[in-house]
C-alpha cells in the first residue's frame, strides 16, 4: 500500500511537472513587443505578435522587446561654446527599437550609449556656435542633433524620431547681463513706440488743423461766391427796374406827343411840350442844358408874345 502511494505520488509530481514545462514552453506576444529567442546561448529567432512555442531546457527567451516609441529625459551637460561660455544643456530623445536583434547584441546598454553619444554630439554641435547664436537656433540644433544620433544608433537597431533641447541654462553672470540688455531693449522700444505715437498725434493734429484751414477756405470761397451771385442778381434786377421805368417814361411820352399830334396842336404846342420834356430831363441836377437852335427860336417867339400880351394887359389899368 505504500509502495503504491509513493509511485502514484511520484508519478503525479512527474505529470505536474511535465504539465508546467509544457505552459512555459507556450509563448504569447503581445502588440508593439517582441521577443528574442536563443537556442544553446545562440540567437534562433525574432518572435513577434501570435502564439509561439519553444523547446524546453534548448531554447529561452533572451529578452523581451518594446516596440513602441520610447522617451528619455537625459540630466543637463556641460558645454561650451564658441565664445567661452559654458552652459547646462538637457535634452529628450525620443527612439524608437526597429531591430530587436540588433537592440540586444549590437551594444550593451543602449540607453547609455545613447545618453554618452546625445552629449559629446551635443558639445560638438554647440562649440560651433556663440552664446547668442546658441539660444536662437535651437531648431537649427534639434534637426543636427536628430540626424548624427539616427546615424550613428541605426547599427544598434534604434531609430532617432525627434531630438529636443527641454532647457539652456547659461552661467548665472550671463543671465543677469541678458536680463539688464533685455530690459534696456524694452525700454528701447518703449521710448520708439511712444516718440512714434507722440509723431502720429503730432501728425494727425496738424492733418486736422490743415483740413480745418481748408473747409473755412472753402466755406469763405462759397460765401463769397453766393454774396457776389446775390450782388449780381440784385444790379440785374435794378438795372431792369431802371430800364422798365424809362421804357414806361418814354413810352408815357410818345402817347403824349401821339395825343397832341392827334388832337391838332400845332407846331408852338408841340415846343412848349419839347420844353418840358427837356425840364424834367434836367430834373434840377444840370446846370446848362443845350437847346437846338429852332427850339430857340420858338422860345424866343413865346416869350416876345407872352410880353406883348402883359403890355396889353397892362394899357387899360393906367
Amino acid at each position: 500500500m505504500m509502495k503504491f502511494n509513493v509511485g502514484a505520488l511520484v508519478g503525479g509530481t512527474l505529470l505536474l511537472i511535465a504539465i508546467i514545462i509544457v505552459i512555459s514552453c507556450i509563448k504569447i506576444v503581445h502588440q508593439a513587443q517582441a521577443l528574442v529567442v536563443e537556442r544553446l546561448g545562440a540567437y534562433q529567432a525574432t518572435w513577434s505578435v501570435g502564439i509561439h512555442f519553444k523547446i524546453p531546457i534548448i531554447e529561452r527567451v533572451a529578452r523581451r522587446i518594446d516596440l513602441k516609441e520610447q522617451v528619455v529625459d537625459f540630466a543637463p551637460q556641460p558645454v561650451i561654446t564658441k565664445d567661452n561660455v559654458t552652459m547646462q544643456i538637457d535634452t529628450v530623445v525620443f527612439y524608437q527599437i526597429t531591430d530587436p536583434k540588433l537592440f540586444c547584441y549590437g551594444v550593451a546598454n543602449p540607453i547609455i550609449a545613447i545618453e554618452n553619444l546625445t552629449a559629446t554630439t551635443l558639445r560638438n554641435i554647440i562649440g560651433d556656435m556663440e552664446l547668442d547664436q546658441t539660444l536662437t537656433s535651437r531648431e537649427t540644433i534639434n534637426t543636427r542633433m536628430r540626424s548624427e544620433l539616427d546615424v550613428a544608433t541605426d547599427p544598434w537597431g534604434i531609430k532617432v524620431n525627434r531630438v529636443e533641447l527641454k532647457n539652456i541654462i547659461p552661467p548665472a553672470a550671463i543671465r543677469d547681463a541678458m536680463e539688464k540688455q533685455m530690459k534696456a531693449e524694452r525700454e528701447r522700444r518703449e521710448a520708439i513706440l511712444r516718440a512714434e505715437g507722440e509723431k502720429k498725434s503730432t501728425v494727425l493734429v496738424a492733418e486736422g488743423n490743415k483740413q480745418s484751414v481748408i473747409l473755412e477756405a472753402e466755406a469763405e470761397k462759397q460765401a463769397a461766391i453766393l454774396r457776389a451771385e446775390a450782388q449780381k442778381e440784385k444790379m440785374i434786377r435794378e438795372a431792369e427796374g431802371e430800364a422798365e421805368a424809362i421804357l414806361k417814361v418814354q413810352q408815357a411820352n410818345a402817347d403824349g406827343i401821339r395825343f397832341l399830334k392827334d388832337a391838332g396842336a400845332d407846331q408852338a404846342v408841340l415846343t412848349m411840350k419839347s420844353l418840358e420834356a427837356f425840364e424834367k430831363a434836367a430834373d434840377g441836377k444840370a446846370t446848362k442844358i443845350i437847346i437846338p437852335s429852332k427850339i430857340q427860336e420858338v422860345a424866343g417867339l413865346v416869350q416876345s408874345v407872352a410880353e406883348i400880351a402883359k403890355s396889353a394887359d397892362q394899357k387899360p389899368n393906367t
